[in-house]
């Protein structure tokens, strides 16, 4: 049964998660790794999502402000093995349902071109591309997308 827990970016599966992730990012990512790595530190990110899968790990998501009325979603990942599986579509619910909570009326996040999977979960979750923003202003490779919470 897959279950969400939410906590902080020193929760240890979260950690573990983080390192699987940024394992395939290098990959994915190839010489502009360096570049993407220095926006996905963990270690100020306060909400955090884990998803189980009885007792075992499957993914994770976090947030964390952008601007007073905006979360930036990062950190999304699932395993290869267990991807399809409607995993972080939960994960990204379960984000948005803390925004909301927390008073925030939107969600902005980046994705890489190489990463055509995360463009179709946020695409199928509702979110809209938009212009790239902040850092990834001038960045070929990332793609940006915005959701308004209702």
């Amino acid at each position: 049964m897959l279950t969400c827990i939410r906590t902080n970016s020193s929760q240890n599966h979260f950690q573990q998660l983080v390192r699987e992730l940024d394992a395939d990012l290098k990959v994915r990512d190839g010489e502009e790794h360096a570049f993407y790595a220095q926006f996905n530190k963990t270690d100020r990110i306060k909400h955090v999502v884990v998803a189980y899968d009885n007792e075992t790990p499957v993914g994770c998501g976090a947030i964390k402000e952008y601007a007073a009325d905006t979360m930036e979603v990062k950190r999304m990942y699932v395993p290869l093995h267990r991807r399809g599986q409607g995993i972080a579509s939960l994960i990204l619910e379960e984000l948005e349902k803390w925004c909301r909570e927390l008073n925030y009326n939107k969600c902005i996040l980046e994705t890489g071109i190489r990463q055509p999977e995360a463009i179709r979960l946020y695409e199928k979750n509702g979110y809209a591309r938009i212009p790239n923003y902040g850092q990834y202003t001038n960045m070929d490779n990332s793609v940006c997308f915005e959701k308004k919470l209702g």
